[in-house]
């Protein structure tokens, strides 16, 4: 199985490297990454390697765009029953469900070129209107955890943290500590004053579009490996006169279960952090 997430001792076991990258997905959908080999990570197995390292002070590197809120969750409260330190350092992203797992460090500290980002759940569902009315609540309860974390880690009104989610906040290491989402930038040892103006500075501006983006280029693989793989289409003889005829579809590769595979690209409710 191909991880987005690597354990890595020191020489003396005393000290653990742990590097959490790409897609955050559920138990539910990791299959489909294993299938066509894109590095995955899943909450179960996760909390089952994490639980050989206890006792050990972890540091988390994370690079992430985020993925499903609840895949995310499980991680954040597999770190926060770490028996042992957790020190977090974001050297990239931790966008969206990563800045979920970012909050379960201890400590927490950011590259001076690196970006948190917080928002609002997202989710997709179809329906008549009461589902969709049924589908809002949902999302405002999910998104009432996700304050919860918010909140635990920078001592922040949950107001303003509500808000900071409603304006999809994007933030500089500078403004990630101004407002308690870090607690220091990496590789300098100039302090952050309290009343440091929170406001982004000297970095770069994404948008929603990069996560789109992220979303898109991974379907575009998924479609690729399908094509690989997917049986060429057979051509059905004419039928003779006086027979009748039964429409027919290619058999598929025994091994490749094709049918679920695209029950699962279809669309369906999911609530992501992304």
């Amino acid at each position: 199985m191909k991880r987005f997430w690597n354990f890595k001792a020191s020489a003396d076991g005393d000290n653990v490297e742990l590097r959490i990258e790409g897609e955050i997905v559920s138990d539910d959908d990791a299959w489909i990454y294993e299938w066509f080999g894109i590095p995955v990570a899943n909450p179960s197995a996760f909390k089952e390697e994490l639980s050989a390292y206890k006792g050990k002070d972890i540091t988390v590197w994370i690079d992430s765009w985020g993925g499903d809120v609840f895949a995310a969750a499980g991680m954040y409260n597999a770190l926060k029953e770490h028996k042992g330190k957790v020190v977090v350092k974001i050297d990239g992203k931790a966008a969206s469900a990563g800045s979920v797992i970012a909050m379960a460090g201890d400590e927490v500290y950011m590259s001076p070129v690196s970006i948190l980002m917080i928002h609002n759940p997202w989710s997709g569902t179809r329906g008549e209107a009461k589902d969709m009315r049924h589908m809002a609540d949902v999302l405002d309860e999910v998104k009432q955890t996700l304050v919860n974390a918010y909140q635990m880690k920078t001592g922040l009104s949950a107001n303003k943290i509500s808000r900071l989610m409603d304006e999809e906040t994007w933030m500089s290491a500078k403004k990630a500590v101004a407002e308690g989402f870090a607690n220091g930038i990496l590789y300098t040892d100039e302090a952050v004053p309290a009343d440091a103006d929170p406001a982004v500075q000297d970095s770069f501006m994404f948008s929603r579009l990069a996560i789109q983006n992220s979303v898109s280029q991974a379907m575009d693989r998924f479609a690729e490996q399908y094509n690989r793989i997917k049986p060429p289409k057979q051509e059905t003889p004419a039928p003779e006169a006086n027979m009748t005829t039964e429409s027919t579809t290619p058999e598929r590769a025994p091994s490749a279960p094709l049918s679920l595979f695209e029950k699962q690209l279809a669309l369906k409710g999911r609530v992501l952090n992304r």
